[in-house]
């Protein structure tokens, strides 16, 4: 019996995957009925000071903080890999600090317990996906985020380790189906990062253990489905709060706009409890007098004493996808004030996310130039990750491929299984 899986540690959700047999892998049923389950932590605070606090983890994490229940939730907890913040403590409710490098340390020892039960033995070797890049443009902080994930890893007890870049595990899950030779573009764009690879797959070489001389290049921007919901975030919902608003003329001046520090901080989900904070929140009280129109103001103070952060950053993800599938969608608000409204329309939902498609499309192009490829050379696009949902950011990267077959993997699972076969090639 082998002791190794592979685990797909993502920014939005993360899944597991195990040998089976003598040439497949499966999933893990991380969650009642699902094979993936979303990255998020929910510290129960329980009114006491426990060395051991309780934690829900993934939906049941998610479902807490919706009943309202005492703690705290993180998420996207992959995003901070590479930043200072890392090594820092934050407030984890009832009093208790906890380092956000222990947080990430508690949600793999989850995923490596419930792997372990329904595997039925110990696993002490992994294969783990990483992006094309932790960081963009600074050699030194990626290198430190790959050890820092490592060091969690190895503190739940995993004794080997291995990493694979995600588009190339996507590119090896790809390969399972292919019957010629292929140069295939794997667009992994998930919910902190789009990775992209230019890989030579087929039937020839699906048995190589050793793949190196088939990845012609990969390339990554740290931008993806996260960002997105921040600027959906700014633009459709915060502006009810004050957020580009200005305040009063004082003295016959031109009015200047409200300080948008607090926006922002509320738009990222990592930041969203930095806001709570008792010296901040004194400091937004303070700032009532910066605001011409005092409803945002009271709505501002409404969100920071309900704590209804991850509620709105959670209702600007829903909004994204709402006007992907649907051409818009409508924001309820009501938790803030009674009646309260927004609205996201298709053209606006692009014009938002324009910037960061456009760094996208971007990287997908330089991967296939980094190669010495023309567009013509490639022959399938493969897309996978939860962003590639967005219709219209999938036809802008095809657009530039026109001979290549577009090809749609499994948005959450493909990785997963791509570095489960990696993993039973070089465990097993």
């Amino acid at each position: 019996m082998t002791n190794h899986c592979a685990i797909d540690f993502g920014t939005s959700n993360s899944a597991v995957a195990l040998p089976e047999g003598r040439a497949g892998v499966r999933l893990v049923e991380l969650e009642a009925g699902f094979q993936t389950m979303p990255t998020a932590v929910f510290y129960r605070t329980e009114g006491s000071l426990r060395a051991d606090p309780q934690c829900d983890y993934g939906r049941a994490a998610v479902a807490a903080y919706v009943d309202g229940l005492d703690g705290r939730l993180m998420r996207s907890m992959k995003s901070i890999l590479g930043s200072p913040l890392v090594e820092q403590t934050t407030d984890a409710g009832g009093g208790r600090g906890v380092r956000y490098i222990d947080v990430i340390a508690g949600y793999l020892r989850h995923l490596k317990a419930v792997a372990e039960r329904e595997g039925g033995r110990p696993l002490v070797r992994a294969v783990m996906g990483r992006p094309v890049y932790f960081v963009d443009d600074d050699p030194a902080r990626d290198a430190q985020a790959q050890s820092v994930l490592e060091a969690a890893a190895r503190s739940v007890g995993f004794e080997e380790i291995r990493f694979q870049y995600e588009p190339i595990a996507a590119a090896l899950d790809h390969e399972r189906h292919v019957t010629t030779e292929q140069r295939v573009l794997v667009a992994d764009i998930g919910g902190g990062t789009s990775d992209f690879a230019l890989v030579r797959v087929g039937p020839a070489r699906r048995a190589r253990a050793e793949r190196r001389d088939d990845i012609l290049a990969s390339h990554g921007v740290h931008v993806a489905g996260t960002d997105f919901d921040r600027r959906v975030e700014l633009a459709t919902i915060l502006p009810h709060l004050g957020y580009g608003g200005l305040g009063p003329s004082v003295r016959g001046e031109p009015p200047r706009e409200v300080p948008s520090g607090i926006y922002f901080d509320l738009a990222t989900w990592h930041l969203i409890n930095t806001v709570y904070a008792p010296s901040r929140l004194a400091e937004i009280r303070q700032m009532r007098r910066f605001y011409a129109d005092l409803r945002h103001h009271d709505r501002l103070m409404t969100v920071l004493k309900e704590r209804l952060g991850h509620a709105l950053a959670g209702d600007a993800e829903q909004a994204k996808i709402d006007a992907a599938t649907n051409g818009s969608a409508h924001i309820d608000l009501s938790l803030v004030e009674s009646g309260l409204e927004s609205r996201l329309g298709e053209a606006q939902a692009g014009d938002v996310i324009e910037v960061e498609c456009e760094r996208i499309v971007a990287a997908a192009q330089e991967t296939v130039r980094l190669a010495g490829a023309t567009p013509q050379s490639v022959d399938a696009v493969y897309f996978t990750g939860g962003s590639t949902g967005l219709i219209p950011l999938v036809d802008r990267i095809a657009a530039c491929f026109p001979q290549a077959q577009r090809v749609r993997g499994d948005r959450f699972a493909s990785v997963a299984q791509g570095l489960g076969e990696y993993a039973r090639r070089v465990f097993g």
